[in-house]
Formats: structure tokens, C-alpha cells, sequence
């Protein structure tokens, strides 16, 4: 994993919280000479991501500890896997602890149901992409783990392209344009480099962005039907994106009309953290 300065930050402020001045229970009843090693386990079944980021913590918090890594990201883990071992100062392995689970246990969780989103349409050519829809501050570190998970990323900020949504034709249609106007408009005023996407919920808008060159088309909420019929009209042209409220149980139908990205916000701002711990043996 590629560290830059805003994870740096975030990690920096996630030990600051917890370790704001010391450990009173570490303090009170640890031999501050004491060492031993800790062994961070998987309690489910999962996909590892993030073990980079919870070693920087450990590390953070005492340069001293030695860190072997026993199973690399974006490797399958089962109940009872060894993910590391954490040798060193006990006192240092315990406070740093909570923090570096932290971030394992929560990019770990993204990477597992992103995982089973993408091995629900293995036996077709669609691709799981993110959003935006991520935690403030963990955005790198979110499409990351969707990486390890088998996804793919969307735009990372909003420089990235350009996505016409329903509240930028509702300002436009106030002036008079309608959806060839406002991509063909869009196109005018940006670089030749820019790929220019829009979304459309039904099939009279979907021809009307064909005929005016746009390089990408969403298709918001169809009924897996219209969808289809959508994906036939678009017959290559474009690039194809399902989005809207898509879960475990409709991404297979929906990747079986053809389309060729399913966006799905919940990979990131609802996947529930994968359950791992820390043992001192």
C-alpha cells in the first residue's frame, strides 16, 4: 500500500484519540520492561486489507517491535487464520492495539463484501465498481480495500470526470436545455481527455444521451427489463453502468443484462467490520 500525507494524518489522529495521554490500565498493572508477543487472529471468514496501515500503527507507537506477516492482503482468511504476529514491549503491543485493529478490522470488512458482490457475478463480464459514498477522511484507504476485494474504482474525487446526475439537468432545464444540450455543453466547455457519463432512468433519455455523443450512460434504478432493453439499444457504443440501490440480491440479474459496471455504494458505506482480535500468548 502507497502511503501519502492524508493517511499519514488519519493515522496520526486515530492514535492521538485513543493514546491521548497514556494507558491507565497498561501503567497501573504492566511491567513497563515486560515483552511477549501478540498474534492477530480472524474470528469469521474474510479478505484481509489493510495490514499496512495497522503495522504503521504499531510501529507509531513503538519503533522498536518486530512485525511478521503471515497472510498478505487480498488473501482469503478462515476462522482461526494467523494474519501476524507483534513482538516486542507488551505494554507498546496493547496500547497500540485497538487502533490497528481498527483500521484492519473495518478495510477488512470492505474488502469482504465487496468479495461477495463480485463472486455473485463471476460467470459474467460485469465489474464491481465503488462510489463516493465513502467515510470522510478513509477514501484512499475504502477504494483500496475495494481493490483487494475484487472491485474495481470509480471516480476518486470529483475532478476525476464528468457525472451529469438528476440535480445538474434539473439547474439546466431551468435554462431551457435538455439532456443533448446539457452534454453536448459539458463536452464544449471540458478537455478532449475528460470522459463525460450521465445518468438516465428511462429508455426516451438513454437515446436522446446516444445521439449526443456521450461516453458513458448510468442506468438509475431500472427495472432489470428496461435495463436490459437499455444495454441492447446502447449495442456496444457506451459504457454501460448500473446504479441504484444495488445489494446481494439483485447484482446477479443485473449483471446478467449486459451491462458493464455495477456501482455499488454499499461495499464502502455499509459493510459491516470483519471481526478480528488480538491474542497475547
Amino acid at each position: 500500500m502507497k502511503f501519502n500525507p492524508n493517511i499519514e494524518s488519519l493515522i496520526d489522529l486515530a492514535i492521538q484519540e485513543d493514546y491521548i495521554s497514556g494507558d491507565a490500565t497498561s501503567e497501573s498493572i504492566i511491567d513497563s520492561k515486560a515483552t511477549g508477543i501478540g498474534t492477530i487472529v480472524s474470528d469469521e471468514i474474510g479478505i484481509l486489507a489493510g495490514f499496512d496501515i495497522a503495522a504503521k500503527v504499531f510501529l507509531k507507537i513503538d519503533p522498536s517491535l518486530i512485525i511478521s506477516q503471515f497472510i498478505s492482503d487480498g488473501s482469503k482468511l478462515i476462522n482461526g487464520s494467523k494474519i501476524a504476529s507483534i513482538s516486542g514491549n507488551l505494554s507498546s503491543i496493547l496500547i497500540a492495539e485497538r487502533t490497528a485493529l481498527n483500521f484492519l478490522r473495518k478495510l477488512s470488512g470492505v474488502a469482504t463484501h465487496t468479495s461477495k458482490f463480485v463472486e455473485l457475478i463471476s460467470h459474467t463480464n460485469a465489474k464491481i465498481v465503488d462510489t463516493r459514498k465513502t467515510t470522510p477522511g478513509y477514501r484512499n484507504l475504502e477504494k483500496y480495500a475495494v481493490r483487494m476485494g475484487g472491485g474495481h474504482n470509480h471516480r476518486q474525487n470529483l475532478s476525476d470526470g464528468i457525472l451529469i446526475k438528476d440535480n445538474h439537468i434539473k439547474i439546466l432545464e431551468s435554462d431551457g436545455l435538455n439532456i443533448s444540450d446539457v452534454i453536448r455543453k459539458a463536452k464544449d466547455n471540458s478537455s478532449h481527455t475528460i470522459k463525460t457519463e450521465i445518468e438516465v432512468e428511462n429508455l426516451d433519455d438513454l437515446i436522446s444521451a446516444l445521439n449526443a455523443g456521450v461516453d458513458i450512460i448510468m442506468l438509475d434504478n431500472m427495472p432489470v427489463e428496461m435495463m436490459k432493453r437499455a444495454v441492447e439499444l446502447c449495442d456496444g457504443k457506451v459504457i454501460t453502468e448500473a446504479s441504484g440501490g444495488v445489494n446481494l440480491s439483485s447484482v446477479k440479474a443485473i449483471a446478467e443484462t449486459g451491462v458493464n459496471l455495477i456501482s455499488v455504494g454499499a461495499i464502502t458505506h455499509s459493510s459491516p467490520n470483519l471481526d478480528l482480535s488480538l491474542d497475547i500468548e
